[in-house]
């Protein structure tokens, strides 16, 4: 097997806790681990093999067996998309292949790993993972989630139940969908300096303020490493941190998701054989 296995950077979980498998399909990288269920951390080393290009769903299906086989994992295994996924099929496609609009992904990956599959969008696993063990740690009111990279990716938690799908990178602001001023990409690309975007985020965030009156704004993605820099340039009534658990978040809240499901889906599974 290609590619390079790393070590948890979630903590280490306690011995003996219920197990559970999550991978994360990313653009440019899929990345896949064991994660203790009671701690939220990886209970073992994260595989991360390259995303297939073109990333179609039987290549990306085959890298996702190829991950869980590396363990010897047969249990129910959870799989974020860059895609909104409703009752297992994917919708859209973001930074991944076209041919996954209208895929049924569940279906695809069950057959290619062996195992009971939950297939869940990548940014509602991240948030729902830091809703249970991140900056949100059991917080019992209304969570909003934001991933701003190439991006912006949301999760809406409500007393620590996720409501799927959301989509709120994609609200119009100033007649523009606001990801593409506001996500981290558009930084970039237009050189802001963090003034200027941060002008952008107040707009952003206070615009999901008067919408949704959320208890609690978590910030991820790769700039909330740099948190200090823009956050505290926004003025909002709402308090925003930065998210806890980074680059593990979407192969833990996954395997959360497909752990909590896991009856369910095992049973639609058998009675399709």
């Amino acid at each position: 097997m290609s590619g390079e296995a790393t070590a948890s950077s979630a903590g280490a979980p306690r011995p003996g806790g219920a197990r559970g498998f999550g991978i994360d399909i990313g653009g440019s990288g899929i990345k896949g681990a064991p994660v203790d269920l009671e701690t939220g951390g990886l209970a073992g080393e994260r595989v991360r093999l390259a995303t297939p290009s073109p990333s179609t769903p039987d290549e990306v299906a085959k890298t996702v067996a190829e991950i869980a086989g590396s363990f010897g994992w047969t249990g129910p295994i959870g799989v974020t998309v860059p895609a909104v996924v409703a009752h297992g099929v994917t919708r859209t496609a973001a930074n991944i292949d076209a041919s996954w609009i209208g895929a049924d992904a569940e279906r695809l990956l069950r057959e290619a790993t062996g195992a009971d599959v939950t297939v869940v969008n990548d940014a509602d696993a991240a948030g729902y993972a830091e809703a249970r063990f991140g900056a949100a740690r059991e917080h019992p009111g209304v969570v909003l989630v934001t991933t701003l990279g190439t991006g912006i990716g949301t999760a809406l938690v409500v007393g620590g139940r996720l409501i799927p799908n959301t989509e709120l990178g994609h609200i119009e602001i100033g007649g523009e969908d606001a990801e593409h001023r506001t996500s981290d990409a558009a930084r970039d690309r237009e050189g802001l300096s963090w003034e200027k975007w941060a002008k952008r985020l107040q707009r952003y965030y206070r615009t999901l303020e008067n919408l949704f009156w959320p208890d609690l704004f978590v910030v991820g993605g790769g700039v909330s490493r740099k948190a200090e820099k823009f956050l505290p340039l926004l003025d909002l009534r709402t308090p925003i941190v930065p998210a806890g658990l980074r680059n593990e978040a979407g192969i833990v809240g996954a395997a959360l998701l497909a752990s909590e499901r896991g009856p369910r889906s095992s049973e639609r599974a058998g009675s399709e054989r």
